[in-house]
Formats: structure tokens, C-alpha cells, sequence
């Protein structure tokens, strides 16, 4: 203990040092020119402090920054810089995450590796005093929104009695242990608290069918209110303030758009639309659980749009965005007078920063950047384009030129999005920076199945993994050859997750259209996809069925899009990573795509990480991968 005050009154008289250091290593980066390398490791640079959050009252900031090479919480007082302290010590683990629970306590989880058994503390900021929530345990944990004490006891959903369901629980904020609450009957995938911490709602969910539960009292049973199929969604976001019977929602059902409504859970029925915009599915951001009212309805087309709702908070956010003109400004928190915030500012060529911004002072200051080794660095913008595919649906992707100024005849790296249901934006983006930084036009997509654009665009994906997906990929490139500005003979195709199932996919059957191909986890066999699906997923298998296919019902089709089958048809070379811990990737498929292609003559790069899951995350593994990637590329397009 007498050693843990001594580190801690050394890191408090450094303490006043940490940002000024931080603008100063920023102020130094040298002026970078149009066509030079910038090292790899500079990209995938990451920050030393992260996940800033703002206490209930404004008067202190927590992060997590490193201390004995491991992940500690910090606190900065905003009100007297002295009291600014490191808040733990772990030397032999990370803190995983952590939570403001009231203005003086933080509720954080630690563990030695994602597969270590879970541990819960609650820490006094005051006092330092630690107290251990929960027994080392494995399984895994969901806390109940809003995150916060309800006097004396925290929710979470648990999974250590069956893994593949949550049943709720109180926590004790004093250690002595949880209560159940509710015993999950096998079909519950969210539970909701009101604000006086009393869960009055529940959803049902067997993938196909989705029910809302509502109950006035914790001692009544739920009831069925609003029954929807899995093509509509309700997504509460919290109660409405002084309501135990509305929410705040995003809903699309009788529309094809995502919208904000105002949902009474008692009756199963919208009250008001709140905000709807025709062309895209608005985002989950903009409700404030502290004071139960959405603040704003946030959108992205090109970039990142708001609708406010809350006058005070658009006047003092235009104020703002006046000192940062023509950057993406999100408000990342905010305490409960909405008069301190966190925000996160960037552009497509910034990879920005977390700045705290005192409302009452109209003064912003910058807490990390995100990338300081990228801070003065010239990059790449993106430009949005729209075509259309060869059946006549609108798609949307973007174009990031390498530097130099040509815009025509280029070499082109088509970049695959996960999913497929994410999408693309207008954001910085580290792979797209590298790629353009060593030559290379950057081509990225929303193809069909992509999400934000509305359900009928979702749904026009569906069973198409291996079909209309890659032919609107293929379409993109065609139109972009037909425009003059990609070469026709240096193609290449890359991505992780199913990016990286596109990648081979277009290796197996496109061998003539591309010329390389590079996956990072990229699904092989999709019949052992199925397979690998973890218990807690379980119940989301029917969805499956509908968005990807059924594998016992479908099995010639199945047989049709898994490369694996397929590799001995490949022509062009591979670069292929996988990590020996991804949960839906078998490591024998990969094993064996790799020595199919190896058999057919074909040059194939494996790089296998086994300590790594379905994306790599040491720095060393990172880097690697991309010098590989560099080499690859410039030897074969």
C-alpha cells in the first residue's frame, strides 16, 4: 500500500506535464511531402490514454492510460488539478473497462486475457478504497442500461448458469454478493430499467420474432405488448424522463427507415414521431441516459448530420463547431447539467482527437489525439460516389487517391467492409490512409445487405453472400474502369471478417477480373460457420437461415459460395491471415484452402497468429500483417 501512495504522489506532480507533453510531441511531427512513405507502425499508432468519460457532475474526467505496461484508470479534477490522480494499480493485468456509478464511485472489470475469469470492483475516487462486486467467475456479463447506482445495487444480465441466456440480477454496491431478479425463461435477449432502476421491460427474440414484454411492477409478469418479425425493429434507448411507461426508440416498423419515436411499452404503440429522415436510417446516438431525454437525432449520408431537440445544446454545439469548421464533431459525454462535454473531433484526413469542452466558457481542450505520429501528416481525402448496379439499385461507395494528383489509369485495391451488415462512412480510416499513402486508389462500398440505407436495401442482400454482393462489387470496379480511373489489368481485392470471405470468394470465381487477393479472417467454409456459432448466439441461428441460408435445407448452394471448395479454381495470388482463436473461422479450413491453393501452383502467403482471435491487436502482429500486405502488393499489382 505504502508503495502504491509513493507511485501515486510521483505521477500527481507529473500530472501537469501529461497534456503539455502531449501537444508538444504533436507540435513536433516534421512536415511530411505529397509522395512520402510514412512508416507503417505510424498508422496503427495508438493512443496512451483512452475511454475519457465525465462524472455524473462534471467535476472530474476518468481514462484508462498505462502504468507497469498494464491498463489503469486515471482521474483528472477539473475543479483543483492537485487532486488529479492515478485511481489503480494493476501490474500483472488490464482494466478491461470501467463506468461512473455516481460522482465518487467507478465500477471497472479487469482480467489477464479475454478468456481469464470475470472480475468486478467498485473503487472509491476519494478514498482509493477497492471493494471486489463479485467472485473471480467465468461467463460473461451484460449491465443494464442506464448504467448507474439505484441506491445501493447495480442491474446485469449474467450467463454463468446456462451460457446461452441472461438471467438479471442486482449487484450490491457494498460486495456482499447479487440477488436474482428474474430467472431468464430461454428467450429474453435485453432487459430495460426505468429510472428508479426497476426493469418494467423486456424483448424476446427466437431471430424470427420479436417480442416486447412490459410489466408495471417487478412483482407483476410480463406481458406481451408489440410482436414484430425480424425484418422490423424497436430499439429502445431509455425511458422518457418522469415515465415508466414511454421510451425513446428507433423504429422502422410501418417504415422502410429507421426513426426516432417516442413508444409507449404499456400499450405497444408509438405515441409521436420524432424525427425521420427519408434517405437513411438514422444512428443510436443522442439520447442522454442521465437525464432521460434524446438531445439530438444523428444521421450520416456523405457525413455525420444532427437534429436537436434540445435548444441550449445546438447553440452551444454551433458555438463549437465555429472553432473546428469542416470537421465531425461527436459528443462522445456529457454530465448532467449538459454543461460538460466530451467530444471526439476528426475528418477523413484527421485522425482527430477527444478535447473536454466547458459550455460555460466556450473553451474546448484537447485531452489525447487519437494519432499523434499523424498529427502534421499529408493525407488522402475521400470523395463519395454513387452508380448504379447492373439491375438498377443505387449504390454508394467512396474513392481515396493515392497522392500525386493522378486520377486516372490507377491501381486499385477494392476494400471489402465486415458484416455484411455495417456500412462504410466518411471517417478516418488508418487501412485506407496506408493504402493510398504507398500508391493506391482506394475503392470502398456499401454494396446490398449494407446497413443504414433502410431495410429494403438490407434485405436485397439476403442469400446473396455469393451472389449479387460480388457482382455489385464487380460493378463498382467496371464503372470505374469505364470512367478512366482505375487500370483494368491491377485489380486487387481485400478485407477482414466477410470482406476477407469476399476476397477468396472473388479469387475462386473472379481469377480473370482480379489480380490479387488478400483476407484477413476471411470465412472459408460456411457450413462450419454454423457450426462454430457460440452459445450466447445461439438463438440468432434462424436469422442466419434467412440472411446467409440454410445449410441443412440449402446444402448445394452452401457448397457453391465456401471457397474452400472451390480453391483449386484459384489462378491469382493469395495473401491469407488468420488467427488461431477466431470463434468463426476454423483453423483445419484454413488449413486446408491453403494447401489446396500451395497444390494448384498458385503463390500464397499464410500468416497464422495463434494467440490472435478474428482481427489481430498486438502492435508487433498488427505490423507485421501490413508489411505483409505492402510486399504482397507490390509485387503482384
Amino acid at each position: 500500500m505504502e508503495y502504491n501512495k509513493i507511485r501515486g504522489m510521483v505521477k500527481h506532480f507529473h500530472w501537469a506535464f501529461v497534456l503539455l507533453i502531449s501537444s508538444i510531441l504533436a507540435a513536433c511531427q516534421s512536415e511530411q511531402k505529397a509522395d512520402e512513405r510514412i512508416p507503417i507502425e505510424d498508422f496503427f499508432s495508438k493512443p496512451d490514454r483512452n475511454n475519457f468519460r465525465l462524472s455524473p457532475d462534471g467535476s472530474k474526467i476518468a481514462y484508462l492510460g498505462i502504468d507497469a505496461h498494464c491498463r489503469n484508470i486515471f482521474v483528472l479534477d477539473l475543479k483543483d488539478q492537485k487532486k488529479s490522480k492515478q485511481l489503480t494499480y494493476q501490474s500483472d493485468m488490464n482494466v478491461q473497462y470501467f463506468f461512473w456509478v455516481s460522482d465518487s464511485s467507478i465500477v471497472y472489470s479487469n482480467r489477464h486475457s479475454p478468456n481469464d475469469s470475470l472480475r468486478i470492483h467498485a473503487i472509491s475516487v476519494n478514498t482509493d478504497e477497492s471493494i471486489s462486486l463479485l467472485p473471480a467467475m467465468k461467463g460473461r456479463l451484460r449491465w443494464i442500461q442506464p448504467q448507474r447506482a439505484f441506491d445501493d445495487y447495480l442491474l446485469a444480465g449474467m450467463n454463468d448458469r446456462d451460457s446461452s441466456v441472461f438471467d438479471l440480477y442486482k449487484i450490491s454496491l457494498d460486495g456482499s454478493g447479487r440477488e436474482l431478479i428474474s430467472r431468464n425463461p430461454g428467450n429474453i435477449t435485453d432487459w430495460y430499467s426505468s429510472a428508479d432502476g426497476k426493469v418494467r421491460l423486456a424483448i424476446t427474440s427466437d431471430s424470427v420474432q420479436e417480442n416486447i414484454l412490459y410489466r408495471p411492477e417487478e412483482n407483476q409478469p410480463f406481458k406481451s405488448v408489440t410482436t414484430t418479425d425480424y425484418l422490423t425493429s424497436i430499439r429502445p434507448l431509455g425511458f422518457v424522463s418522469n415515465s415508466l411507461t414511454n421510451v425513446i426508440a428507433l423504429s422502422n416498423q410501418n417504415r422502410d427507415k429507421l426513426a426516432l419515436v417516442d413508444f409507449n411499452v404499456a400499450t405497444g404503440e408509438e405515441d409521436s414521431l420524432l424525427y425521420v429522415n427519408n434517405d437513411v436510417d438514422l444512428d443510436p446516438d443522442g439520447y442522454s441516459d442521465r437525464i432521460q431525454q434524446p438531445l439530438f437525432a444523428q444521421y450520416t449520408k456523405d457525413k455525420t448530420h444532427k437534429h436537436f431537440f434540445n435548444k441550449n445544446v445546438e447553440r452551444h454545439f454551433l458555438k463549437l463547431s465555429e472553432n473546428f469548421k469542416g470537421q465531425t464533431i461527436d459528443i462522445v459525454d456529457s454530465d448532467t447539467s449538459l454543461n460538460h462535454w466530451l467530444v471526439n473531433v476528426y475528418t477523413d484526413v484527421h485522425a482527430g482527437g477527444i478535447y473536454y469542452y466547458d459550455v460555460e466558457k466556450d473553451s474546448a481542450t484537447l485531452l489525447v489525439e487519437a494519432n499523434p505520429k499523424l498529427a502534421s501528416a499529408k493525407l488522402s481525402p475521400k470523395e463519395s460516389i454513387t452508380f448504379q448496379s447492373r439491375d438498377g439499385l443505387t449504390l454508394n461507395g467512396y474513392l481515396t487517391y493515392p497522392a500525386g494528383g493522378t486520377k486516372n489509369n490507377l491501381p486499385v485495391v477494392v476494400l471489402v467492409h465486415d458484416g455484411p451488415n455495417r456500412r462504410e462512412r466518411s471517417d478516418f480510416d488508418a487501412e485506407v490512409q496506408f493504402l493510398a499513402n504507398r500508391g493506391y486508389l482506394v475503392f470502398q462500398l456499401n454494396y446490398r445487405g449494407s446497413s443504414g440505407y433502410g431495410k429494403k436495401f438490407w434485405t436485397a442482400g439476403f442469400k446473396e453472400w455469393g451472389g449479387k454482393i460480388q457482382t455489385d462489387i464487380i460493378d463498382g470496379v467496371t464503372w470505374l474502369i469505364h470512367q478512366g480511373v482505375v487500370d483494368k489489368k491491377r485489380v486487387a481485392i481485400m478485407g477482414s471478417g466477410f470482406g476477407g470471405y469476399s476476397a477468396l470468394h472473388a479469387a475462386s470465381y473472379n481469377s480473370s477480373f482480379y489480380k490479387c487477393a488478400i483476407s484477413m479472417s476471411g470465412y472459408t467454409n460456411l457450413f462450419t460457420y454454423f457450426k462454430e456459432i457460440p452459445p450466447h448466439l445461439k438463438k440468432y441461428v434462424s436469422l442466419f437461415y434467412n440472411i446467409i441460408g440454410d445449410p441443412n435445407k440449402e446444402y448445394e448452394m452452401f457448397k457453391a459460395i465456401s471457397p474452400v471448395f472451390h480453391a483449386d479454381r484459384i489462378k491469382i495470388p493469395v495473401l491469407f491471415a488468420q488467427g488461431g482463436g477466431d470463434p468463426f473461422s476454423s483453423v483445419t479450413d484454413a488449413n486446408q484452402f491453403v494447401q489446396k491453393v500451395m497444390n494448384n501452383n498458385v503463390p500464397i502467403k499464410y500468416i497464422y497468429k495463434e494467440e490472435e482471435g478474428r482481427h489481430f491487436k498486438s502492435d508487433e502482429n498488427v505490423i507485421n500483417y501490413y508489411q505483409e500486405v505492402e510486399i504482397f502488393l507490390e509485387k503482384y499489382l
